[in-house]
């Protein structure tokens, strides 16, 4: 990387189609699990003007009410007023499913440990959802250990959604997307360059009806309702040479599904690391714990996490591969970009030993199927929107850094050597 150089990270609002879509999945997702925790599920949302499609695959004992779980999300997203193209009580809503292929059933119910090594340990019992690769990222430059542009980025993005609301800002409507820039020197955020906010809105505010006034009024609002408050909360503050880009185009009145299409598994940057770190491909949403894509990707984040936390790198990535049907991982990659405080084979050999990368296992650490009685049938639905990692306002599994002394006290010890 050069000296200086700027990095942009961007986040979507819940009322973007594309996350309206992961948070109808995820919700389809919390119902079945509630009920059945062993239920399989791939459920995949399409919206466009007027109309919702679930598709996908589920295998699952649960009895669930599909066309009323959609209309309540969509409701409490803020779609309800039938003059936006798109209202909760007036979309049509169909339903096309299937069951879990049996061919992948086979190798998620009895991975091939099981069946070639004849193993008793019940995390050698579950198989991978999916072959893939995944990623897990980390570093130092805020507290919860996440980037600062999609930090920021996400926290703008809560809070435009949080004005509106609360009717502090009762002109906007539930679409609406933020990015920020951030300036670096030699690795490290020292200011903000751009702040993009793009929010749907009315088409006139009050007696405000002029194009150019409105806008304007929406500008100098955010300012005051959104930005301030967010940055107020960092030490990095934008300076007066901080660009502040509001509706660039002029206005945005339509938006949300009828201003685009909207499928869910569409934002895994949004949902990840901003762009800042690598990633494996596979999105979360909707798909439950059995499928690596997301739960391997949530012990990713939580390895690398620890590493950092425990001082023993600046930034940590971590990369898991799986084989479908095959419990443990195919490969562990640790990499620190120079930033280590010992080598890279170093902590790879601790993650070996400390951290649980079966899917089994995952899953109990986390608790990915038996949701927690405190969160009333709700925790997938609650992430689905302003990213699944390095939340500061709910207490995730796999934001934990109870590993950070272990590491720590391990590095006393000696290191041996293990297998994957």
């Amino acid at each position: 990387m050069p000296r200086h150089y700027l990095f942009t990270s961007e986040s979507v609002t819940e009322g973007h189609p594309d996350k309206i879509c992961d948070q109808i999945s995820d919700t389809i997702l919390d119902a079945l699990l509630t009920q059945d925790p062993k239920s399989r599920v791939a459920a995949e949302i399409v919206v466009n003007t007027g109309l919702v499609l679930i598709t996908g695959e589920i295998t699952s004992n649960a009895q669930v009410n599909f066309i009323d779980l959609v209309r309540k999300k969509i409701a409490e997203i803020g779609y309800t007023n039938a003059d936006n193209g798109f209202c909760s009580n007036s979309c049509a809503v169909l339903v096309a499913l299937d069951k879990q292929s049996p061919d992948i059933a086979q190798g998620v119910n009895t991975a091939q440990e099981s069946r070639e090594l004849s193993s008793e340990e019940a995390f050698d019992a579950v198989g991978a959802g999916d072959q893939g690769i995944m990623f897990g990222f980390a570093c130092n430059e805020t507290p919860e250990l996440m980037p600062l542009p999609i930090s920021l980025a996400h926290r703008l993005a809560r809070r435009l959604a949080a004005v509106r609301k609360t009717g502090q800002l009762p002109y906007l409507r539930p679409d609406g997307k933020t990015q920020v820039t951030v300036t670096y020197e030699d690795g490290k955020p020292v200011g903000i360059d751009t702040i993009l906010i793009s929010t749907q809105h009315a088409a006139t505010i009050g007696d405000i009806t002029d194009e150019a006034a409105v806008q304007a009024k929406i500008k100098q609002d955010l300012w005051e309702a959104v930005v301030k408050p967010v940055f107020a909360e960092d030490n990095i503050q934008p300076g007066q040479e901080t660009r502040f880009l509001v509706n660039p185009t002029g206005k945005f009145v339509i938006g949300g599904p009828q201003g685009d299409a909207g499928l869910t598994g569409r934002k895994i940057i949004v949902d990840t690391y901003g762009g800042y770190s690598r990633h494996g491909g596979g999105a979360f949403s909707g798909k439950d714990p059995t499928k690596v894509d997301r739960s391997a990707a949530y012990a990713c984040r939580y390895v690398a996490k620890n590493i950092v936390a425990a001082g023993l790198a600046d930034k940590c990535e971590v990369q898991l591969s799986y084989a479908i049907g095959v419990a443990r991982p195919v490969s562990i990659l640790v990499e620190t970009f120079g930033t280590g405080k010992v080598e890279d084979e170093v902590l790879l050999e601790l993650v070996k030993q400390h951290f649980e990368l079966r899917p089994a296992g995952i899953i109990q650490a986390f608790k990915l199927r038996n949701l927690p009685a405190e969160r009333n049938g709700r925790f997938y639905q609650d992430i689905a929107a302003y990213g699944h990692l390095g939340r500061t306002d709910l207490e995730l599994p796999w934001e934990q850094t109870d590993k950070a002394a272990v590491l720590k006290e391990a590095l006393s010890q000696p290191v041996s050597a293990s297998r994957v």
